[in-house]
């Protein structure tokens, strides 16, 4: 999939702006042409935030409700505010431990990202086990594990802590579920 609009949702804290950036380097280096938005508002920690992400071929950042793909969220919470977003096959990825009852009826993963972070010993992980959880199901997003592994150790060389940090949570999240 060479197209894709996402929503990424959470509050603000949980590194939204990081995986946005992830994914579109990501596909910039695939080739892929890639456009943003991020709406922080009132996005102190613990304030909604929304980002907006956009690879392929388009001439506005902002995904307009009923457009989008992917929902990625990372509290279970903003899944109800921004469903709206998706399209009649959009699919959900949310840190939950069931879905929530507002994504009833539509395609959908849910990973407990909270109790995988507390786990792993970094609460701020959340991020990269959501993303994990929706890059182990396949087609759901524009690129591959490894494509994203190969961003994040070019963005994190010389980093070696955090790199190993990040790739457990990509990990635990691609391998929650997994029986």
């Amino acid at each position: 999939m060479s197209r894709q609009q996402l929503i990424i949702s959470g509050v603000g804290g949980q590194g939204i702006l990081f995986i946005t950036r992830l994914l579109a380097e990501t596909a910039i280096a695939k080739g892929l042409p890639v456009l943003t938005s991020e709406t922080h508002g009132m996005a102190q920690r613990g304030g909604i935030v929304i980002s907006h992400l956009k690879v392929g071929d388009f001439s506005s950042p902002l995904v307009r409700p009923g457009k989008a793909d992917l929902l990625l969220s990372l509290k279970a919470e903003t899944v109800a505010l921004h469903l709206h977003f998706l399209n009649h096959s959009g699919t959900v990825a949310a840190n939950a431990r069931a879905l929530p009852e507002a994504a009833a009826g539509k395609e959908a993963v849910t990973v407990d990202a909270d109790t995988l972070a507390l786990n792993l010993g970094d609460p701020r992980s959340v991020n990269l086990i959501v993303l994990g959880r929706a890059l182990a199901q396949p087609g759901m997003l524009f690129c591959s594990a490894e494509e994203v592994i190969a961003v994040l150790k070019a963005r994190l060389a010389g980093k070696e802590k955090q790199l190993q940090g990040a790739l457990a949570a990509l990990k635990a999240g691609m391998e929650y579920g997994a029986a």
